[in-house]
């Protein structure tokens, strides 16, 4: 009894010296931020949250039922995100396990011996317990415990950013295919308006006023806007199959009916751009993976002091009945161990140790740059097409009215079919650049979105303490 008492005094003992932790701690870096985006809209305010960003169900600013039902399935689905998340839990069970060094291991010993010797045989039994425990005096395990939370929270920010990256692609996708949509009807419709010149031309020739060649050539610009219709339908498969993959489907297992291009783009809720900090997770994930380097330090400078280990026995061991007091067994011991010569080696991995922190420090600093970057480019895509959709539209319109004219002229003998061909592919034309504005802006705007986080912020990240 005297001896278990002793060794839980050593115990509570060694719990308490085990507070001084070696290396620097952890200060989250101050990094300098504009007061607004440079590329903003004049006089903008910040917004207040919207409901479906503010949930990080951003997609449903677009307010596209098939886009619900899509979007959640890639969380929940897409294969390359079920890897990241698989990843994330093997970095929690890390932490688990970084943990457990903290506390002595403990094991059972028993073994039960038969033996004759000198002609007596005799049965000798042995049950034991047997500790050790590594003393963690100068922080060593737990700035490795705070390394690998460090990471795992990374871990945690790298999935939340692959999938918002995943869910950005599938709306940039979905759009794509509807401009499809879009193009392969306005080339049907204008293939359908073409049929009626066809049929103008063909009455002119049959009233002596047209020329053959004038036929052949209406006939060549119908055949080759229903090749080119056709055609459209080619990219809108490898983008419904692209659709498929980010949801973790089989190509044959998704259909996405034609649908439209929608005609506006939503307003993105904007915010100050300190708040770009807390808000993507590729920052975040920059800025935890600081921590893990500079917990790692303490690990490589935890390397110069002795290190310092308890063990003890205690059990019975003898011949039956075992368990007596002559048959009681233990034993304690303390022992320690100083490096005195390593050949600089203990140096090294310091000066690594640092090095690497710096290169974490330079890393998180560009990620920071570059979401400012991926920002203002957003926003200037979004006010230049802007500012070019409503010149186009007024393109196409006069375009419109050139080909009627055109028309009107050739029907009056006034003028030559070139002119009608030419007026009528520049309106084609025309159409196909506004369609394609249109499918830009809409994309930009969901890069802005992404840009922006997504409606992700710092909190989601789970607490060190909770890993």
């Amino acid at each position: 009894m005297k001896a278990v008492l002793f060794v839980g005094a050593l115990c509570a003992a060694a719990f308490s010296l085990q507070a001084c932790t070696v290396g620097p701690d952890y200060l989250k870096l101050e990094v300098a931020t504009p007061v607004v985006f440079k590329e903003a809209p004049k006089g903008w305010k910040v917004a207040r949250p919207a409901n479906g960003i503010d949930r990080g169900e951003w997609w449903r600013i677009y307010r596209d039922p098939l886009l619900n039902q899509l979007l959640p399935q890639v969380a929940i689905n897409n294969q390359n995100l079920k890897a990241y998340e698989a990843a994330f839990r093997q970095a929690q069970a890390i932490v688990r396990e970084a943990r457990s060094s903290l506390f002595p291991t403990v094991t059972a010993s028993p073994s039960i011996t038969r033996a004759r010797s000198s002609g007596v045989t005799a049965t000798t039994q042995t049950a034991e317990l047997n500790g050790s425990w590594d003393l963690d005096l100068w922080g060593k395990v737990r700035r490795q415990i705070e390394s690998e939370q460090a990471s795992a929270q990374a871990s945690e920010a790298e999935l939340a950013d692959l999938t918002l990256s995943a869910q950005a692609e599938l709306v940039t996708d979905y759009f794509q295919l509807r401009y499809q949509d879009a193009l392969a009807r306005l080339l049907n419709d204008t293939a359908a308006a073409y049929e009626r010149s066809l049929k103008i031309t063909q009455n002119q020739y049959a009233a002596g006023t047209a020329a053959r060649s004038d036929v052949i050539t209406a006939q060549t610009q119908l055949a080759s806007t229903r090749a080119s219709a056709i055609a459209a339908g080619q990219l809108r498969a490898q983008y419904e199959h692209a659709i498929a993959l980010l949801i973790g489907k089989s190509p044959a297992e998704l259909t996405i009916p034609p649908g439209t291009l929608a005609r506006g783009v939503p307003n993105v809720p904007l915010t100050i751009p300190s708040a770009l900090l807390e808000r993507r997770p590729d920052i975040a994930e920059a800025e935890r993976k600081m921590q893990q380097q500079n917990a790692l330090i303490g690990v490589a400078v935890a390397a110069f002091y002795p290190t310092v280990n308890l063990s003890a026995v205690i059990g019975y061991s003898g011949t039956p009945p075992l368990i007596s007091a002559t048959n009681l067994v233990w034993s304690l011991a303390a022992s320690g161990s100083q490096t005195l010569l390593d050949g600089g080696a203990r140096s090294a991995a310091v000066d690594a140790a640092g090095a690497a922190y710096d290169q974490s420090v330079a890393n998180y600093r560009q990620t920071v740059l570059t979401a400012f970057k991926d920002v203002e480019d957003e926003l200037s895509n979004l006010r230049v097409l802007g500012r070019q959709a409503a010149a186009q539209a007024e393109a196409v319109r006069l375009a419109r009215q050139a080909v009627t004219i055109a028309l009107n002229e050739y029907q009056a003998g006034t003028a030559a079919y070139t002119t009608v061909v030419t007026a009528q592919a520049t309106a084609l034309t025309n159409e196909e650049t506004a369609l394609q504005i249109q499918q830009n802006r809409l994309v930009a705007s969901a890069n802005l979105i992404k840009a922006l986080g997504g409606g992700w912020d710092t909190s989601r990240l789970t607490r060190a303490d909770a890993l």
